[in-house]
C-alpha cells in the first residue's frame, strides 16, 4: 500500500475513534490527512494534536455539554500549535495517562508498516 494512503488511513482510524468526534470521517477529512502527509506532518505530531485537544474537552471546568467535532479540520489550530511551542513529551505523556485512567484515550497499536513520520516536504531541497 502507497504510504501516503497508509498514513492518511492511521490519522483517519484514529480520528473516527476520539471520544467527542461524531465517529466517522467525509472526504475533506481524507482530503485533509493526505495534505499533511504532503507536509511533512509526523503522524505523531497529529496524534499529540489529538491529545491535547481531547484533554482540553475532558478536563474542562464547565459541565454544559460540548458540541461535537465535525471535522478533522478542528486539530488544525493545535497542530500548528504544536509546531510553534512543543510542550515537553513529559507533558504529552502525562495527558495521555490522565485519559488512560479516564477512559477517554485509547490509542492505535503501532505496526511496523504503518509509517510514523509523514514523508519529507518534497518543496525542501535535499542536500
Amino acid at each position: 500500500m502507497d504510504p501516503r494512503i497508509r498514513y492518511a488511513t492511521r490519522v483517519l482510524d484514529q480520528y473516527s475513534k476520539l471520544r467527542g468526534t461524531l465517529r466517522r470521517t467525509l472526504r475533506q477529512d481524507r482530503n485533509l490527512a493526505l495534505r499533511l502527509y504532503d507536509r511533512g506532518v509526523p503522524f505523531q505530531k497529529v496524534e499529540d494534536a489529538f491529545v491535547l485537544a481531547l484533554a482540553r474537552r475532558t478536563f474542562r471546568s464547565s459541565s454544559e455539554p460540548i458540541e461535537p467535532i465535525r471535522s478533522l479540520h478542528y486539530f488544525i489550530p493545535l497542530i500548528q500549535e504544536l509546531e510553534l511551542e512543543p510542550p515537553l513529551p513529559e507533558y504529552l505523556a502525562y495527558l495521555r495517562d490522565r485519559l488512560v485512567r479516564a477512559g477517554a484515550w485509547h490509542p492505535l497499536r503501532s505496526t511496523a508498516s504503518t509509517p510514523e513520520r509523514a514523508a519529507p516536504n518534497p518543496k525542501k531541497r535535499a542536500g
